[in-house]
C-alpha cells in the first residue's frame, strides 16, 4: 500500500497540488487522469521518490517493492537485454552481483563463503534461479525475439526498447508499479497483452495514459487531478466520465434550488419586517436564510480544443488508387505489392505491427519518398493535408505562431488566423511564441491549426493522438468522425480506430488484408484472424 499525507508539490510561484491526503491499495489500478501540466507525471516520480515534495510524506508498506517505468531511453545502452529486465529486481540484482564478485575472487576465503552462503539462500527466495527464464518469457511476450535478448540495449531500435523497459518494470511481481504511458509506442496486439497482465496483477497500479479504451479496461479506480487536488473515483475512464458531470450537474442543481428559497425568504422578510404581527416569523425567516450558502463550483481546468475539419473543395467519387505498391527502406522489405482504392467519404485506419510499414505508405502517399516499384494516383479532385509522425521540421525555425499559420491559409487575415489558434487554445500573447519553443502537445496543437485552414477533402493522419491529453484526443476524435471528406489514418487508440474507421487496411511484408467493417468486428472475424496469422508467420 501507498499513502500520502499532506502533499505539496510548488515549483516556484506554481503550486501543482497542496494537501494531498490520498491511499493507493493492492489489488486495484489508479488510473491517474489530469489536462496537460497538471502535474501527472510529478505526482509519480514523487511517490517514486525521484522528486522531493515542497512537504508533506509518502508512506509505502515496510516491505514494499517499488518498480516504475524508466522514461530515459538510453539510461541502460552499456548492458545486455536481459540483464536489464532483472535490473528491474534492485535488489535481486545486487544480490546476483555480488555473488558473482565474490566467486570471482581469486583469493577466496572463509569469510567469502559464510557471505555467499546467505547471498545465496538470498538469491534462492528472491525466486533467483528462475529470474533469466522470467525476464526471457516477459520479453518475448513482449515481442523481443530471443535472439536480442543477449544484445546491448544500444543496439536495439527505440520501440524495441520502450517493450524492454516495460518488462524491466514488469518483472520480479513488484508490490507497487507505476506506468508513465505504458502503452507508447506499443502496437495494437501487445496493448492487448499488456491489458491482460493488469487486469491479472494482484498488487497496486497507478497509471497514467491518454488511450480511453486502456483505462477503460484496466482500471478499477480514477484519481483525478484537477484544481491542485487528487479526487479519486470508483470504477474506470467512462464511469469517471459519466459520474464527475453528474457530480457537477447535481451541484448546479442544489444551487438553484437554494437560489430560489433564499429569493423567497429574502421576499419574506422584505414584505414583513415592519410588521409587528409578522415580525417573529420574519426574524425566523432571517435565521433561515443566514445558514443557507452556495456550494461553490468550480469549472474544471480542463480545456477542450475546438476542433472542426471542412473543405473547400468539392470531392469526386474517386480519391485515391494504388496499384502494386512495393518499397524497402534499408535493404529490409516493408511493403509488398500492395494494392487498394479509396472512394470519396472513407475512413480507412492502416495498421500494422512495425509502425515503420505505415510511416512509410503515408509519405509515398504525400509524396515525401518515392516507392521502388508500383502507381499512386490521386483523383482530380483531391486536396490533401497530411498530418505526419515526425513533425520536427516544420517548427525548425524562429517564426511565431501565427506567422508560421500564414502560409497555409487562403485568408491572411490576422483576425482570421487568430481565431483559428484561439480554437486550438493559443489565445492572447501565446499565438506570438516561438514555434521552436512550443511542447509536443503544442506543435500538434498547431497543426491542428494548419489542417483546419488548409480546408482539404482528404486527411492523411499518422499518430494524431500523440502527445495530446485525453481531452484534446476526444475533440479530434469528434471532429473526425463529423468530418464529411476522406481520412486515411493510423493510431494506437483503440477507441480512435473503434469509432472513426470504416474500414481496415493491415500490411505486413508480407502482404496485406482489406476489411470492409469496423475495427472491432474484424478483430473477432475468425476467417480474418487466419489471414493475419499469415501475415506474421
Amino acid at each position: 500500500m501507498i499513502t500520502t499525507e499532506k502533499l505539496t508539490v510548488r515549483f516556484g510561484s506554481q503550486t501543482l497540488f497542496e494537501n494531498i491526503n490520498i491511499k493507493f491499495t493492492p489489488g486495484n489500478c489508479y488510473g491517474l487522469i489530469g489536462a496537460n501540466g497538471a502535474g501527472k507525471s510529478t505526482f509519480l516520480k514523487v511517490l517514486s521518490g525521484d522528486i522531493e515534495p515542497t512537504s508533506g510524506e509518502v508512506h509505502i508498506s515496510k516491505g514494499n517493492r517499488i518498480a516504475v517505468l524508466k522514461q530515459n531511453h538510453f539510461e541502460f545502452d552499456d548492458y545486455k537485454v536481459l540483464e536489464t529486465v532483472i535490473m528491474g529486481h534492485k535488489r535481486l540484482y545486487e544480490v546476483m552481483k555480488e555473488k558473482d564478485a565474490l566467486y570471482s575472487k581469486p583469493d577466496f576465503n572463509d569469510e567469502d563463503g559464510l557471505k555467499v552462503a546467505d547471498l545465496e539462500t538470498e538469491f534462492a527466495e528472491l525466486d533467483g534461479w528462475q529470474a533469466e527464464s522470467m525476464a526471457a518469457s516477459l520479453l518475448s511476450e513482449l515481442g523481443i525475439p530471443d535472439e536480442l535478448h543477449e544484445k546491448q540495449m544500444s543496439e536495439l531500435a527505440g520501440s524495441e526498447k520502450v517493450r524492454v523497459l516495460l518488462a524491466q518494470a514488469l518483472f520480479g511481481n513488484p508490490d507497487i508499479l507505476l506506468l508513465d504511458e505504458p502503452t507508447n509506442h506499443l502496437d495494437l496486439s501487445t496493448i492487448e497483452w499488456l491489458e491482460e497482465w493488469l487486469i491479472n496483477f494482484q498488487n497496486t497500479v497507478i497509471v497514467v495514459s491518454h488511450d480511453r479504451e486502456f483505462l477503460d479496461k484496466v482500471c478499477t479506480h480514477i484519481a483525478d487531478i484537477d484544481y491542485k487536488t487528487i479526487q479519486l473515483y470508483t470504477g474506470n475512464y467512462s464511469f469517471w466520465s459519466q459520474a464527475s458531470q453528474l457530480i457537477q450537474k447535481q451541484k448546479e442543481e442544489q444551487n438553484r434550488k437554494t437560489e430560489e428559497k433564499m429569493e423567497e425568504l429574502k421576499a419574506f422578510i422584505a414584505r414583513f419586517s415592519a410588521n409587528a404581527s409578522k415580525a417573529k416569523q420574519a426574524t425566523s425567516r432571517k435565521n433561515m436564510l443566514d445558514k443557507l450558502s452556495l456550494e461553490e463550483i468550480k469549472p474544471s481546468s480542463r480545456q477542450y480544443p475546438r476542433i472542426r475539419f471542412t473543405y473547400f473543395k468539392i470531392p469526386g467519387r474517386d480519391v485515391l488508387t494504388v496499384k502494386d505498391l512495393n518499397k524497402s527502406v534499408d535493404g529490409e522489405l516493408l511493403i509488398k505489392n500492395l494494392s487498394f482504392e479509396v472512394s470519396q467519404g472513407e475512413k480507412i485506419a492502416f495498421i500494422a505491427k512495425d509502425p515503420l510499414i505505415i510511416t512509410t505508405l503515408f509519405d509515398m502517399l504525400n509524396g515525401k519518398t518515392e516507392p521502388d516499384s508500383g502507381e499512386i494516383k490521386w483523383g482530380v479532385t483531391a486536396t490533401t493535408s497530411y498530418f505526419p509522425k515526425d513533425y520536427n521540421d516544420y517548427f525548425d525555425n524562429d517564426k511565431k505562431i501565427i506567422d508560421w499559420l500564414a502560409p497555409y491559409s487562403k485568408d491572411q487575415h490576422v483576425n482570421y488566423l487568430r481565431g483559428y489558434l484561439g480554437r486550438m487554445l493559443f489565445t492572447g500573447e501565446e499565438a506570438d511564441k516561438q514555434v521552436k519553443v512550443l511542447s509536443g502537445g503544442e506543435k500538434v496543437r498547431c497543426l491542428f491549426a494548419k489542417l483546419m485552414v488548409e480546408e482539404a477533402n482528404v486527411l492523411t493522419l499518422d499518430e494524431p493522438t500523440n502527445h495530446l491529453d485525453l481531452e484534446a484526443i476526444t475533440a479530434l476524435n469528434n471532429a473526425i468522425i463529423d468530418y464529411n471528406g476522406t481520412v486515411l489514418f493510423t493510431s494506437q487508440d483503440y477507441k480512435f480506430i473503434q469509432t472513426v474507421a470504416d474500414r481496415i487496411i493491415e500490411i505486413s511484408p508480407k502482404g496485406y488484408i482489406n476489411a470492409r467493417e469496423k475495427y472491432e468486428d474484424y478483430l473477432h472475424n475468425p476467417n480474418y484472424a487466419k489471414k493475419r496469422e499469415m501475415l506474421y508467420k
